[in-house]
């Protein structure tokens, strides 16, 4: 028998209905980003690694269509911020900006950290690497690399460096380059870079360890001598200074990064969308100028390549950590 008119048209209307509503489901699910996504920034405003994690939001925002907007999260040098991506949900709509100092070297110097560098976060890829340079203030009667390592060892008491903090990058340099050459170096923690690069133009301490960008206009002037810088190449914006390599210290890279990463489990097809247009930004000239201006060299790469580098430097500032016995509370 067959079924009557208006029972037909109600069939057909509810098969319909039924068939629009999965479309809608499966559209929704598979459309992303349809939402402004947040990127927390660990640290406050106006920093080099803010003002880059900016630069590099602003760009990824024209391209996914979608706002990227900043949050800082700042405190317990970097561990809030970060743990609490490392808890957000897994969607793609919170990234985090990853710092070296926060992601591979806290968690050796604090005695407990709010998160598994490797089991809460998928790694996106790196932004680009922050050449560190070891300066001295004119009168250190040393110009060279080994002229350095021999004064210290010459010296009682060695030779002191500053640096913007106990556990940071440039303070893992320093203790990396102590036990790899023997030299005698007394590290000098200060809380920020600035007061520490006021001292060594002073005379104060003789020796910091920094950023390119920090130092690059004193080096220019003259106000400060470049001993080295521990990139693997000398850096464009100081061409003539050599590289910890050339100055007899073998396979001597230690590089400050900043990369993104997405909370652990973040769908693979998300974190290869992010990948992309973030290797697109970074291909930009502008962005590799302005990143430049902020001594970053951008650093365009996969998801897989980032993730290897944050297990080869969670166990190589591992070892220098314990070495030299830096513990932070």
């Amino acid at each position: 028998m067959q079924p009557c008119q208006p029972c037909r048209r109600a069939l057909l209307s509810a098969i319909v209905g039924a068939m629009l509503s999965f479309s809608s489901g499966a559209g929704a699910q598979d459309v992303w980003p349809s939402k402004p996504i947040r990127l927390v920034v660990p640290f406050t405003p106006g920093g080099v690694t803010d003002t880059s994690g900016r630069l590099i939001a602003e760009h990824l925002s024209k391209r996914l269509g979608q706002q990227v907007v900043i949050d800082n999260k700042p405190g317990a040098s970097g561990n809030i911020g970060t743990s609490l991506v490392a808890q957000s949900a897994p969607d793609g709509y919170t990234l985090v900006l990853g710092f070296d100092g926060t992601l591979v070297i806290n968690p050796h110097v604090f005695a407990k950290v709010p998160f598994d560098t490797l089991k809460d976060f998928a790694p996106v890829g790196k932004i680009g690497d922050a050449v560190l340079i070891l300066v001295s203030n004119p009168g250190v009667p040393a110009k060279s690399l080994p002229e350095v390592i021999a004064l210290s060892k010459s010296q009682s008491g060695g030779l002191s460096y500053g640096t913007s903090g106990t556990g940071g990058t440039p303070h893992i340099a320093g203790e990396l380059l102590a036990q790899r050459t023997g030299a005698q170096l007394t590290h000098v923690p200060y809380k920020g870079g600035g007061q520490a690069m006021t001292d060594v133009l002073g005379g104060s301490i003789p020796l910091v360890y920094t950023a390119v960008a920090g130092a690059h206009g004193h080096v220019k002037s003259g106000k400060l001598r470049a001993i080295a810088v521990s990139s693997a190449q000398r850096t464009p914006a100081l061409p003539d200074v050599p590289t910890f390599i050339e100055g007899g210290v073998s396979d001597f890279v230690v590089n400050s990064w900043v990369g993104l990463l997405a909370p652990a489990k973040t769908p693979a097809a998300v974190v290869q969308r992010l990948n992309t247009e973030l290797n697109a930004v970074l291909n930009d000239p502008v962005v590799k100028d302005k990143l430049q201006t902020l001594g970053i060299d951008a650093s365009p790469g996969s998801p897989d390549q980032f993730g290897e580098q944050l297990k080869r430097d969670l166990s190589r500032y591992g070892q220098v950590v314990k070495a030299a016995n830096i513990r932070l509370e």
